[in-house]
């Protein structure tokens, strides 16, 4: 047997699939060989011929039965010829189980060829019968005797075999049908691991990406922020104590807030009890992606503080319990998120719902506003009225906008920028465009890196909720980058904004 459960079989000689096969066939021939040999003496004797001829005509016709699975019909056939020679008992009752067995022989040839020697079994057992019992003087039995006799004897001879064969060939036939399913259903089971491997690596994949992506967004927003201000800190030390002071002041704040949201994300991934919790509870529901996806939801929900959301003690307020609730609640709306309605996360569904749905349209104010404190001129408009707008596009019209200034503080720090929100009928469109810097204006100094990952995250955050989004350098120098995202449809969005798929 096999590794995979499949039985070994070794091939025989000739046309037998076994050698097992090919030693019973030898077996019966041999044995109905020597069968017809004896009765071949006893044929030659009443024919008037030598006793060798009868001894050759027997070996001869016996031994065929050793091709009864190779040709069945042609065993039948002899065993038919030998009946009124009295000989091959054996050859005629296993030549008629191997043709009903047979799964290649028509049912209509079976039939013929069983009714044939039945025929022959009846005509000779009433010759043989009259010679006998008949010319008994003291037997004088009704007529319908001896033909009833004949055809009790001819049913006895022939139906047996063929019941018999008819039973095992059907069962044979059901075994392997079964073994043919049951193949195919390997063979799909295996391939269904295959692609669920697939999907897996795909959504670990995807979860990476957006693991990725809202980190870039979330941390490396408030770190180029802080670059800045540090810049400017230096600049003005020795001139303004009293800006520089404020600036240290703004550094610290977002340099806290920064350490708060990476403990939050970190602490999502680190925490044992809770990874094994998770693990047992989405088990058969994707674990592995919640569990990403709960990492992501951390820095979204950490992010929703500004930088005024301070405590008494100058601590931010995501360090508190409170901070914690909104990131525990946010990664459980990511959970349901990409695990589609998997099992164990429908609870925690309602509470991230309840408790935050990430950045919102609403805090671009002070998402301008702490760009303005750098010293940057941001010009802010909105235009037409605000609907009833769904999560994912809220979260990624901030998104974009979040990552355009931060673009501007990295490429262009000083160059004047117009932020505008317009509210259309099935859609909202973002625009940020900034002017072309003044050489050395602003921190131009703080050489902040570029990962030149930032356009590419938000072109992908804006298709998957099926909207068009466009950036490049303008006539006068600067850059543009601009967003149009649908609302009239719903998506079921993840934490950072984008469109489960």
């Amino acid at each position: 047997m096999t590794e995979t459960g499949e039985r070994r079989t070794v091939g025989g000689p000739w046309w037998w699939k076994r050698r097992r096969s090919a030693a019973l066939d030898i077996s019966l021939g041999l044995v109905s060989a020597v069968e017809c040999a004896v009765q071949g003496v006893d044929f030659a004797g009443e024919a008037g011929l030598p006793a060798a001829s009868g001894v050759v005509l027997g070996l001869v016709a016996g031994s065929t039965l050793v091709l009864r699975r190779r040709w069945p019909i042609a065993v039948v056939l002899v065993a038919i010829a030998l009946t009124p020679a009295e000989m091959g008992f054996l050859l005629g009752f296993v030549g008629l189980y191997s043709l009903a067995v047979a799964a290649d022989v028509p049912r209509r040839v079976t039939v013929l060829l069983t009714g044939m020697q039945a025929a022959a079994v009846v005509i000779i057992t009433i010759v043989r019968m009259h010679q006998s019992i008949g010319q008994d003087p003291g037997f004088d039995p009704p007529a319908w005797f001896i033909p009833l006799m004949s055809v009790l004897v001819a049913i006895g001879l022939t139906t047996p075999p063929v019941l018999t064969g008819l039973y095992v060939g059907a069962r044979r036939r059901l075994v392997e049908s079964l073994r043919e399913r049951a193949d195919g259903l390997e063979r799909e089971l295996a391939l269904l691991a295959d692609r669920a491997e697939e999907r897996a690596e795909w959504a670990r994949s995807e979860e990476r990406t957006r693991i990725a992506r809202e980190m870039h967004d979330v941390v490396a927003h408030r770190v180029s922020l802080m670059v800045v201000h540090a810049a400017a800190l230096q600049a003005v030390a020795l001139k303004d104590p009293e800006k520089a002071s404020k600036n240290a002041a703004l550094v610290g704040d977002m340099g806290r807030q920064a350490l708060t949201e990476l403990r939050t994300m970190l602490g999502v991934l680190r925490s044992p009890e809770r990874s094994r919790d998770a693990g047992v509870r989405d088990a058969g529901a994707g674990g592995a992606s919640v569990r990403l996806a709960e990492f992501a939801a951390a820095a979204a929900g950490s992010a929703k503080g500004g930088p005024g959301e301070r405590g008494r003690e100058g601590v931010p307020r995501q360090a508190s319990g409170e901070g914690a609730a909104g990131a525990g609640s946010a990664a459980g709306e990511a959970a349901v998120a990409v695990a589609g309605g998997a099992s164990g996360a429908g609870d925690v569904s309602a509470e991230g719902r309840s408790a935050g749905e990430g950045p919102c349209l609403s805090e671009l104010d002070a998402l301008v506003g702490q760009s303005r404190e750098t010293g940057m001129s941001v010009d802010f408009s909105v235009d037409g009225s605000p609907g009833d707008y769904g999560a994912g596009v809220e979260q990624t019209a901030f998104r974009v906008v979040q990552e355009a200034l931060t673009n501007v503080h990295k490429h262009a720090a000083g160059a004047r920028t117009r932020v505008r929100l317009a509210h259309r009928e099935g859609e909202v469109a973002v625009q940020v465009e900034n002017e072309r810097p003044a050489d050395g204006a602003g921190a131009a100094g703080a050489e902040l890196p570029s990962g030149g990952n930032g356009l590419v995250g938000m072109k992908e955050r804006v298709t998957a909720l099926g909207g068009g989004f466009v950036s490049g350098p303008t006539d006068v120098g600067g850059f543009r980058v601009s967003a149009v995202i649908p609302v009239g449809r719903p998506q079921a969005v993840g934490p950072d904004g984008a469109a489960s798929r």
